[in-house]
């Protein structure tokens, strides 16, 4: 992968303490227990890291669960999508789908023997009034002139460096002033246009095939027509995905996800289903025109399966939960063509907006963030279909992007059995909770069973790899300048601050609490 040492860094604003609100799940009023800090800003690869250590995004808001005090621990999960096989009850829904679109045809009555339909209920209830609570006080253009002066003065020190190398500095500053200069989204950073509809965004339709591969299939067919004892059902998947696995010897071998989804439809079907990939920028026109669209099925969705009233699923808090990141739009040339951030995967059924998947692309994985979609079209277990597609386009991307490779779900909850779904996406691993190793869910199991606090690693003498060695090394942004934080802590008369720099260093790990910059007023 190309380095990352050019982008700006992250700017973060610890809160200290644990915070206690209302779990989303058992319903304790104050059982729920994490850490938390505002994301002023957020790399890509730092925000990879910091889930890799059990960390998770709302909005700007990024939290970590206190796993051995929070009611219903929440563990880090991810799925393996290059191993991935679809489950009978992933195949059912998936031939659902493409019945409703071939013929319109609706099967009500199966849709209760499927999971849980939302695939991130996780995103707790006490999250929407925790970011709204979080009036974050702290003087954001005064922040950016300090930033920009601090890198100023840096530069003036290393007055023997190279024009180029003042010319990226000075760059680097502006870039920093902009993502400091509000609250929401930067608008000025220049985000990397995703094809329109119709241009190869359309993830309703896979790539285009070498006409060589057209020409072996139209032969396939061929031969098959000419011998009506063939299995010609084999070969219906017209426009389907290059496949990740070499062509099928047999017929009568599983098809694969990619199959399954793309399947061809009649001429004369029912229904037409259109994904696309939109960035989340309100400088990004298809966002910006299919965003009232967007936040109306969003409240539609909150009343009718939350049960919000309305004044707390307004725009204000659509915007700050689900279209203001703190990840900055980054792409690289060895990187997935739509570039590493933010995006909606919007779902269009018939030239209107059925369902929403709020993901991240991060350097290793596609994260999957939130998914609201039309009670309408609950039927078509929405949830289940939006997980097995988002795991099929992690596979797409892996097919430039080999190192992105990984399916994260958000949260797995064994105490909660509506949260249990997720370990039905197989292969997945959980996150061990002490020593942040990644441990196949199948050995986990048994241990849940009879705590709902467990370590996974079964190596005694394992520890985090990751944790913080060198504290002093941590960077600190306060009063105009970034300073290690062993000199900062030399400068305070006090050392009341201590204890929290010390907490977020072991939360976050030496390698984020170097290179990101935590504020202190």
């Amino acid at each position: 992968m190309a380095s990352w040492a050019s982008l700006s860094p992250s700017i973060v604003e610890y809160f200290e303490g644990e915070d206690f609100y209302r779990c989303g799940y058992c319903k304790n009023e104050s059982g729920s227990r994490s850490n938390g800090m505002w994301a002023h800003s957020l790399t890509v690869q730092d925000y990879q890291e910091l889930i890799d250590r059990g960390w998770r995004r709302s909005g700007k808001y990024v939290y970590k669960p206190v796993m051995n005090q929070t009611c219903c621990p929440q563990y880090t999960i991810r799925c393996r999508p290059l191993q991935f096989q679809p489950s009978k009850s992933h195949k059912k829904v998936l031939k659902k789908m493409l019945k409703f679109l071939a013929k319109g045809e609706i099967s009500r009555g199966n849709c209760e023997d499927e999971p849980m339909d939302s695939t991130m209920e996780d995103a707790v209830v006490g999250d929407f009034a925790l970011i709204n609570k979080l009036d974050i006080q702290c003087d954001l253009k005064t922040l950016s002139d300090d930033l920009k002066r601090s890198l100023e003065s840096e530069e003036k020190k290393i007055g023997k460096n190279s024009k180029k190398e003042d010319s990226k500095e000075l760059t680097q500053s502006q870039a920093i002033e902009e993502k400091l200069g509000s609250g929401e989204p930067s608008h000025s950073v220049k985000i990397h246009t995703i094809p329109k509809p119709g241009k190869g965004a359309d993830l309703s339709k896979p790539p285009c095939r070498k006409a060589k591969e057209i020409r072996k299939e139209r032969k396939r067919l061929k031969l098959m027509q000419q011998n009506p004892a063939g299995e010609l059902e084999g070969f219906q998947a017209q426009g389907k995905a290059p496949s990740l696995f070499p062509p099928k010897a047999k017929s009568n071998q599983p098809k694969s996800l990619e199959d399954l989804i793309f399947e061809s439809l009649p001429e004369d079907a029912s229904h037409k289903l259109e994904v696309r990939l939109v960035p989340v920028s309100f400088e990004d026109p298809e966002f910006k025109s299919s965003f009232s669209q967007s936040f109306s099925l969003y409240v539609k969705y909150q009343m009718a399966i939350h049960q919000d009233p309305p004044d707390e699923c307004g725009k204000t808090e659509f915007t700050r939960f689900l279209c203001s990141s703190p990840l900055e739009v980054e792409t690289l040339p060895n990187g997935p063509d739509c570039g590493y951030g933010s995006f909606h995967q919007q779902y269009w059924l018939d030239g209107k907006i059925i369902a929403v998947g709020v993901i991240d692309i991060l350097p290793y994985c596609v994260s999957s963030v939130y998914l609201y979609y039309d009670p309408d079209y609950s039927h078509l277990s929405l949830g289940v279909y939006s997980a097995l597609r988002e795991i099929a386009f992690t596979r797409q991307l892996h097919e430039k992007t080999s190192q992105l490779s990984y399916y994260y779900m958000g949260f797995y909850i064994h105490s909660c059995p509506k949260m249990k779904y997720k370990g039905q996406y197989r292969p997945s691993d959980l996150l061990c909770p002490e020593t942040y190793v990644w441990v196949p869910i199948e050995q986990c199991l048994p241990s849940l069973e009879n705590s709902k606090y467990c370590r996974f690693n079964q190596d005694p003498e394992a520890v985090d790899e990751g944790r913080s060695k060198e504290p002093d090394r941590l960077q600190v942004f306060h009063k105009k300048a970034i300073l290690p934080y062993g000199v900062y802590k030399k400068q305070q008369k006090e050392r009341s601050e201590e204890a929290a720099v010390l907490q977020y260093a072991s939360l976050v790990g030496q390698a984020c609490a170097e290179r990101m910059l935590l504020f202190r007023s």
